[in-house]
């Protein structure tokens, strides 16, 4: 989902990267010396400069991954209202609103914008790595578009402010 989020977006006038935690060496969040590792200040100063941002996270156990906590976690000050999206992978349907919880924490704790629309799909959405359930393909292109739509309605807040 997020490969195909990432064509779907590069294609606009906005600059566009996509990133991936597996190719990141980062530390487990631990309060203390971790926030100053090369990787996090890396990772936190592209946070920082981006106007939103869409995640993509497996749900295990109803909750967004550990690996995805432990990035917020370590890169947290640099979210401060940011525009943000989400694309869940679950292995059931039982989980769809698991990641509420992230996303309270963003909304609170950083004052992000949460794009109401996310798109949550299980296994059977895929064959191989490819979407191949029309439908969440169709939902895709709708988080892309409000991302894209929200993005541009912050800039022109941030500009006249």
């Amino acid at each position: 989902m997020a490969r195909l989020a990432y064509q779907q977006l590069n294609g606009s006038e906005h600059d566009i990267e996509h990133i991936e935690l597996v190719d990141w060496n980062l530390p487990f969040c631990n309060g203390g010396p971790c926030y100053s590792n090369e990787q996090v200040i890396a990772l936190s100063q592209k946070i920082e400069k981006a106007t939103g941002i869409l995640i993509a996270t497996p749900i295990y156990n109803y909750d967004v991954s550990a690996a995805t906590k432990n990035f917020l976690e370590l890169t947290g000050k640099a979210w401060k209202e940011k525009i943000t999206g989400f694309m869940c992978a679950a292995g059931g349907t039982g989980s769809y609103m698991s990641v509420m919880p992230f996303a309270n924490s963003l909304m609170l704790d950083y004052r992000c914008t949460i794009i109401p629309r996310f798109v949550f799909a299980t296994g059977e959405a895929f064959s191989g790595e490819k979407i191949q359930d029309p439908e969440i393909n169709r939902r895709l292109k709708e988080l892309t578009d409000d991302f894209l739509r929200y993005s541009a309605a912050l800039d022109v807040k941030m500009q006249s402010a």
